[in-house]
């Protein structure tokens, strides 16, 4: 079973009770499809025969759509106006199966926002916007942050999306963020605005890679170019950052775990359209569910691959989330339990294996003779920053020249069958030799990882991972915890 697999079971098992409150623009996405066979006689543009129409939940609306999909429950708060696109917006929420809730607030005179789309052979021809963005009255403004700060005190997590259509300006957004503060609620904000001041005090902003160009002025080539645009967002706003990248996948940012870069699992990208609301969705999902926030990015990450897959703005459900996850997903020979013994035959095999499907694999080395709280900290912390982690244990013989004899106290077999049983561990493999420099270079992982009473001039093989692109992580230990201290006060 992949690492993922493992994620979700724990995770959604408890999403039947999470509520998301989703505040923001709210619209409806129509789809006119067609064929283009002949040039217009009355100007030179294309004419396309409508073959198919149907019209989805937009902007917020889709985000709240694909919340209710993967069976948490959402209440949407937005503003619509008095006419019958107000009544089919309703209409379509209501027909995702699930649990939206509805705070939305009616301004007489204005227009429901829609965005038609015209296509044919598959290729979007054009898109007609009907839209009013003019400030909303008094009125309205007072409704909806009465509505939003009542959808904040009911919810897990708070989800504020951003179109730039007027719903979170410069007098409604900071009584939103200032009220999810004192709820002591998650808000993860999809941001529309170039200067991110304007969301001082959310959690978590979503942008993609051209939404932190833009807020940023700087170029985004590169993993160091996003690591800089991304502390400069931070600096401006002052929480964690989850760039979506399209094809380069994730990365994430906060002060815990400084950065994780999770690759892409899309296998065909049709229709990027709202692949954005889908990865906040599942996001707040995963977090209101009680995931930590690697483990929600990963599952984001997954609901992105599978929505680009889809036609237009879409929706995916708990089960294709499961299904994306499943052990069906692992490689040929893989094993069946997580957190095998293999020899390293077995380990060069399903290192390349992990390459080719994109997964970055972690690599943390010791004896582990007396598994105490600073392993297991140890070995949490390398499993937030991989998709796939290796334990490499000291062999006995290893154990005995480093640390002399008496060691080590557990054999081998058994500090491999404790330490493979971990949450996150995905294989154990042993070394006979006095370091794990030989068993580095052949499996070459991307990440390696050791505690913070090294320094990473001083980390065996760290100049062989990042020669090759990796990254070296040291982990704070756990102060007093160490197996010589444990056998020492033993006696």
């Amino acid at each position: 079973m992949t690492r993922q697999a493992r994620i979700i079971p724990d995770a959604l098992a408890e999403i039947a009770r999470a509520r998301v409150a989703v505040i923001g623009d709210v619209m409806i996405d129509d789809y006119i499809s067609g064929d283009v066979s002949r040039i217009s006689p009355e100007a030179p543009v294309p004419v396309v025969r409508g073959t198919s129409q149907r019209q989805v939940p937009g902007g917020a609306a889709n985000v709240a759509a694909n919340i209710v999909a993967m069976g948490a429950t959402a209440r949407l708060v937005g503003v619509v106006g008095g006419d019958d696109g107000a009544e089919r917006l309703m209409a379509l929420l209501a027909g995702h199966s699930g649990q939206c809730e509805n705070g939305l607030v009616t301004e007489a005179g204005r227009r429901t926002t829609r965005k038609a789309r015209i296509l044919a052979q598959r290729q979007q021809m054009l898109r007609l916007d009907t839209e009013d963005t003019h400030p909303m009255t008094a009125a309205t403004r007072a409704a909806l942050l009465e509505a939003g700060r009542a959808a904040i005190a009911w919810a897990d997590v708070v989800v504020l999306s951003d179109y730039g259509k007027g719903v979170l300006d410069d007098a409604t957004l900071p009584g939103l963020i200032e009220a999810a503060r004192i709820a002591g609620k998650v808000l993860i904000v999809d941001p529309k605005r170039a200067d991110l001041r304007g969301y001082a005090g959310a959690s978590i902003l979503t942008p993609n890679r051209a939404e932190l160009a833009l807020a940023t002025g700087l170029p985004l080539e590169t993993e160091a170019d996003i690591a800089a645009a991304a502390a400069k967002a931070r600096a401006a706003f002052g929480g964690a950052l989850l760039v979506t990248r399209s094809e380069k996948g994730m990365s994430y940012f906060d002060d815990e775990v400084g950065a994780v870069h999770v690759p892409t699992v899309a296998r065909e990208v049709f229709d990027v359209s709202g692949a954005g609301d889908t990865v906040v969705a599942a996001l707040a999902c995963a977090l209101a569910a009680g995931a930590g926030r690697i483990d929600a990015v990963r599952i984001a990450n997954h609901a992105a691959g599978i929505v680009v897959a889809k036609s237009g703005t879409a929706t995916l459900t708990q089960k294709e989330l499961i299904e994306a996850l499943s052990a069906s997903e692992a490689p040929p020979g893989e094993p069946q339990a997580p957190g095998a013994l293999a020899d390293w035959e077995t380990a060069r095999r399903l290192r390349a294996a992990w390459r080719e499907r994109g997964f970055t694999v972690g690599l943390a080395n010791g004896c582990f003779d007396i598994v105490h709280p600073g392993h297991t900290t140890l070995i949490r912390e390398a499993a937030a920053r991989c998709d796939r982690l290796i334990m490499a244990l000291n062999a006995d013989a290893s154990v005995r020249r480093l640390k002399g004899e008496g060691r080590p106290v557990q054999s081998e077999t058994a500090r491999a069958a404790v330490i493979g049983a971990m949450r996150g561990v995905d294989l154990v493999v042993l070394f006979d030799q006095d370091t794990p420099l030989e068993l580095i270079q052949a499996l070459e992982p991307d990440v390696l990882v050791k505690g913070s009473d090294y320094t990473i001039d001083r980390v065996v093989g760290a100049d062989l991972v990042t020669a090759r692109g990796g990254r070296v992580v040291l982990v704070d230990l756990v102060a007093g915890q160490s197996t010589t201290a444990i056998l020492a006060r033993s006696h």
